[in-house]
C-alpha cells in the first residue's frame, strides 16, 4: 500500500508505531551524517530521518531525492531528540525514521518554490494553480470552502430543504446582465443560454409543490469583473413557499448564525438589524454598510444654502446635496495630508473636498469667511463635532456625493483601524426601490429583477408615481459587503404582468419569453419567496480575504481568462460548420 495514516494523524500515535507514509518531497538537508528532509501531504508535513550507519543503500537513495518528488517511505515514529522540536508544526515533536523510500514520480524544477514563506505573483499561481494548491494558503482555502458547504448542506437539510438540480442549458431570459449563449447545433440558428441564477426554475418547483428547495447553483453572467465577481460563481440558492418575510429572514439568520459558530467558533446573535435602503444611502452612502464603525454621513443641504459659499451654493441650486462626515483626530493633518485627500476624493469622481477644522470650540478652514456664524452652529448641530474633529464636505448630484463619502467614510475607517478581521456586523437593508430610472433608455426598469413582489401597500402608486414603489427585496451585508439577496416574489400573474409592463415588456414580449413562468403562476401559485448567499464570497470573508480568486480552485482573471487553460480559446472551423456559424 502506499499509506497507512495521514501525517496529520501522527500526532496522536505512541512512539516506536511503524507508519507508511505518501506524498511530496519538500526542504533537504544533509547535514553530513544524518539526511533530513520534510513530507508533506494534503493533512500536514513531518520531519523524515535517515541514518547512513542503519540503512547506507538507502541514504544513497535519498540524496538522489529533489524536491516535489512524490514518493512512499515507511518507517517508526520517533520522538526529537532534546532541543530539536519544532513548536510551530503540529508533528513538531516526533520525526520519522525512515527504513524504505519508494520513488512514486520525478518532479521537474518548479517555477516557484512551494513554501508559504515565499511571495509569488498572482499570474504565476493561476498559470501553475495545481502548484499554488499544495501550498497553505490556497489549500486551507479549499478546505475552509468545503467545511462551509458541508455545513451548509446539512443545515438546509435539517430544516427540510430539498437539494433539486436545475437546468445549465436554458432559454435566455432577460435578468440584467449579458448572458452565455451556447448554440445549438441540433436546431441551427437557436441558442441555450447559461443561467445567471435558477430564478425561473426555483419559482416552477414552488409551483410543483416542492415548499422549500435548495441548491449548490452553478450561475454565469457575462459582465465586467473585479475583485469579488467571476464570470462563473456559486451561490447557495433557496426557495421557499407559505412563509412570511420575518419567517423566512429568522430561518435565514439561524443558519448563518450557525455557520459562524461551527466554522469560525464566533457567537452570533439573532434577529439581525434591519436598516431601509433609503436610511443605509442617506446615513452611510451605500446600500451595503459596513457597521462595524460608526460615522455616519450628515446632511447639510439646507445649512449650505444659507452660506456664500459658490461651490455649495451651486449644487444646492442645481438640486444636489452637500453631504458631511467627521474624521475624528484629522484636525492634527497637514495642509499636504487634506490635499492628497482631496486628490482622492476627486479620483472618486467628486468636483473636490471642502474641510474644516475643529480645534478646541473654534472651526479653522480657508471657507470659513463664506459661512455666516448662523450657518456654522448649523453645521456643529449637524455633524456633533468634538475638539480634534476634521470635518470634510462633498457637494455634488445626490448619488454621486453619497457614492463618494460612503467611500470617504471607509477611508476614514481603514486608517483609524476601525475595520478590523475578526469583527463582524451582519445586517437586512430592506424595502428597495422596486424601480430605478435608466436614462440611457428612458424608461424604468427592476433594480433587483422583475420578479420581486411590491410592498402591498405601495401597490396604488404602480401607475402615479412608480419610483416612490418599495419592494419586497432584502439583501443581507456583512461587514460591507452584499452576502446575499432575494425578496419575496410575484405568485399572482396579474401583477406580474402588469410588473413587465411597467419596465417596457409588452404581453406580447412577456408571452414570447415567460409565458412558461405565466402560465404556471395560473395554476395555484403558493405564495414564495428566497434568496441566494454568494459561497464564493462568504467563503472569502470567514477565511479574511480580499479576493474570491483565493478560494476557487480554477478562478478567472479580472480580463475573464483561464490563465492554466488558456481560455478562452479559437475553436476548430470544424466546430462553427456543425453550429452553422461564422466569424465576421
Amino acid at each position: 500500500m502506499y499509506r497507512s495514516h495521514p501525517i496529520s494523524e501522527l500526532p496522536t500515535m505512541t512512539v516506536d508505531t511503524p507508519v507508511t507514509l505518501a506524498g511530496w518531497v519538500q526542504s533537504i538537508r544533509d547535514h553530513g551524517g544524518l539526511l533530513f528532509f520534510d513530507l508533506r501531504d494534503r493533512s500536514g508535513i513531518v520531519q523524515i530521518v535517515v541514518n547512513p550507519e542503519a540503512t547506507p543503500i538507502l541514504t544513497d537513495l535519498a540524496k538522489t531525492l529533489r524536491d516535489e518528488w512524490v514518493v512512499s517511505l515507511h518507517g517508526m515514529i520517533s520522538k526529537r531528540p532534546e532541543g530539536t522540536a519544532n513548536p510551530n508544526l503540529p508533528t513538531g515533536a516526533i520525526e520519522i525514521r525512515a527504513s524504505d523510500i519508494r520513488v512514486l514520480n520525478a518532479s521537474i524544477t518548479p517555477p516557484f518554490p512551494v513554501d508559504d514563506r515565499v511571495e509569488v505573483s498572482e499570474t504565476l499561481r493561476l498559470t501553475y494553480r495545481y502548484l499554488d494548491m499544495r501550498r497553505s494558503p490556497l489549500k486551507e482555502a479549499l478546505q475552509l470552502r468545503t467545511e462551509l458547504t458541508h455545513v451548509l448542506r446539512n443545515l438546509l437539510h435539517d430544516l427540510g430543504f430539498w437539494e433539486i438540480e436545475t437546468p445549465i442549458l436554458t432559454r435566455s431570459t432577460p435578468e440584467g446582465a449579458r448572458d452565455f449563449l451556447v448554440p445549438s447545433r441540433l436546431d441551427r440558428g437557436s441558442f441555450y443560454a447559461l443561467p445567471q441564477s435558477p430564478q425561473l426554475f426555483k419559482q416552477l418547483l414552488m409551483v410543483g409543490g416542492m415548499e422549500r428547495y435548495y441548491q449548490i447553483a452553478r450561475c454565469f453572467r457575462d459582465e465586467d469583473l473585479r475583485a469579488d465577481r467571476q464570470p462563473e460563481f456559486t451561490q447557495v440558492d433557496i426557495e421557499a413557499s407559505f412563509l412570511t418575510m420575518d419567517q423566512f429572514l429568522y430561518l435565514m439568520e439561524g443558519i448563518i448564525q450557525a455557520v459562524f459558530e461551527r466554522i469560525s467558533g464566533v457567537a452570533i446573535c439573532r434577529p439581525f438589524m434591519r436598516l431601509s435602503h433609503k436610511e443605509s444611502m442617506e446615513k452611510y452612502g451605500s446600500d451595503k454598510p459596513d457597521l462595524r464603525f460608526g460615522l455616519p454621513i450628515r446632511d447639510i443641504t439646507e445649512t449650505a444654502g444659507r452660506t456664500q459659499f459658490r461651490v455649495f451654493l451651486d449644487v444646492v441650486s442645481q438640486g444636489g446635496k452637500v453631504l458631511g462626515i467627521r474624521y475624528p483626530d484629522g484636525a492634527l493633518k497637514s495642509r499636504k495630508e487634506i490635499d492628497e485627500l482631496t486628490q482622492w476624493a476627486i479620483d472618486q469622481g467628486a468636483k473636490g473636498l471642502a474641510w474644516i477644522k475643529v480645534e478646541g470650540n473654534t472651526f479653522q478652514s480657508p471657507i470659513l469667511k463664506f459661512i455666516p456664524e448662523e450657518a456654522q452652529v448649523g453645521i456643529r448641530e449637524a455633524l456633533e463635532p468634538i475638539p480634534g474633529d476634521l470635518l470634510l464636505f462633498v457637494a455634488d448630484k445626490t448619488d454621486l456625493a453619497r457614492k463618494v463619502t460612503g467611500q470617504l467614510r471607509l477611508k476614514i475607517g481603514d486608517a483609524l483601524g476601525l475595520r478590523p478581521h475578526g469583527s463582524h456586523a451582519l445586517l437586512w437593508v430592506v424595502d428597495f426601490p422596486l424601480f430605478e430610472w435608466n436614462e440611457d433608455e428612458n424608461r424604468l426598469e427592476a433594480l433587483h429583477h422583475p420578479f420581486t413582489a411590491p410592498k402591498p401597500e405601495d401597490l396604488p402608486l404602480l401607475e402615479s408615481d412608480p419610483l416612490s414603489v418599495r419592494s419586497q427585496a432584502y439583501d443581507l451585508v456583512l461587514n460591507g459587503t452584499e452576502l446575499g439577496g432575494g425578496s419575496v416574489r410575484n405568485f399572482d400573474p396579474r401583477i406580474q404582468e402588469k410588473l413587465f409592463q411597467k419596465i417596457g415588456i409588452s404581453p406580447e414580449k412577456a408571452r414570447e419569453r415567460f409565458g412558461f413562468l405565466l402560465d404556471a403562476l395560473g395554476y395555484g401559485a403558493p405564495p414564495h419567496l428566497g434568496m441566494a448567499f454568494g459561497l464564493d464570497r462568504f467563503a472569502m470573508l470567514l477565511a479574511g480575504l480580499d479576493s474570491i480568486r483565493d478560494v476557487i480552485a480554477f478562478p478567472k482573471t479580472q480580463k475573464g481568462t483561464c490563465l492554466l487553460t488558456q481560455a478562452p480559446a479559437p475553436v476548430d472551423p470544424v466546430q462553427l460548420r456543425d453550429l452553422g456559424i461564422r466569424l465576421s
